[in-house]
């Protein structure tokens, strides 16, 4: 791989892994805000949103754990490949846990079923996502002391 497309490799890779913390969290902190709140418009409103935002989520995480990998050489080892194990536990979170959630309470938002299910789902959601975040966060730190040492 040249020296420019590594380059833009890197760039993109930080972008998109910045952009995916940027996406999660903004759909955390949403929540928690209209959740203390009360305000069923509210909740619905970014219930609703959160399950729109996967449409910019999803492809952002892609690019995201594609473009690792590419930079990773395809064989990584060391932090790079605790870095993937995190990738790979962040991307199943957000296939099996986080768009399901997302998808389910928009749904019953808008049926105006915020009951016990919605409860339910809505913690799962919190604890995931923030699972997410932490995991992010880790990648982020640990990219950073790789461009550091390179």
């Amino acid at each position: 791989m040249s020296t420019f497309n590594r380059l833009l490799l890197r760039r993109l890779h930080r972008v998109a892994g910045m952009a995916a913390l940027g996406f999660i969290a903004s759909f955390w902190l949403a929540t928690v805000i209209v959740e203390l709140r009360g305000n069923i418009g509210e909740i619905t409103l970014v219930k609703t949103a959160i399950a729109w935002g996967l449409i910019g989520l999803i492809p952002v995480l892609i690019a995201t754990g594609g473009s690792g990998f590419a930079l990773s050489g395809g064989t990584p080892s060391g932090i790079l490949k605790t870095k993937l194990r995190r990738m790979q536990v962040i991307a199943a979170n957000g296939v099996l846990v986080l768009a399901p959630s997302a998808i389910t309470l928009a749904i019953l938002a808008q049926q105006g079923r915020f009951d016990g299910l919605f409860v339910g789902v809505q913690i799962l959601e919190l604890l995931a996502g923030l699972i997410n975040i932490w995991l992010i966060g880790l990648n982020i730190r640990d990219g950073l002391a790789l461009a550091r040492s390179t």
